[in-house]
């Protein structure tokens, strides 16, 4: 699985409203400065994240966004699903070649692998809410090994 940097951007982002006090907000600008990016990319991401129905933006001197609803309640598949721009779909539509189609469109041996895999992931991600996510690597870790059906360790991909 790859993730894309707007899917970073986006989960870190809203990683940062999980972790404040109840009835804290943060601004685009503190958003973007907690994450490294530019405030226009910060912008680009809260406007789809507010559209989905994941943050709400008050505007003002007290202004910014907070989660719109518990950190508990949003699952990760949920959110790759709004900030991903690869559509399972159209996946055989991205290797062509140099014609207009795959020549496998009919009869595929690849195409149910690459599904089975995608479906294992988005289950995956349905078990992981952004509470999850929220604390130190370590914590998260420990967190993810606890959630069923999941069993990759950081370990092992450092190694």
């Amino acid at each position: 699985m790859k993730i894309s940097a707007q899917e970073e951007y986006g989960l870190r982002c809203l990683v940062q409203l999980a972790d404040l006090p109840e009835g804290e907000s943060l601004t685009l600008p503190q958003i973007a400065e907690r994450e490294g990016i530019s405030t226009a990319n910060a912008g680009k991401l809260m406007w789809l994240l507010n559209r989905a129905g994941f943050v709400h933006s008050t505007r003002g001197t007290k202004g910014g966004y907070l989660l719109a609803r518990p950190a508990s309640e949003i699952r990760l598949s949920e959110i790759i699903r709004v900030l991903d721009d690869d559509e399972m779909a159209k996946h055989c539509d991205n290797y062509t070649g140099v014609l207009d189609s795959c020549v496998h469109k009919g009869d595929c041996g690849i195409r149910p692998v690459i599904i089975g895999l995608h479906e294992i992931v988005a289950d995956a991600l349905s078990n992981i809410t952004l509470s999850h996510l929220v604390g130190s690597e370590s914590s998260v870790d420990a967190t993810f090994h606890k959630i069923q059906g999941i069993h990759r360790t950081l370990e092992s991909q450092r190694a």
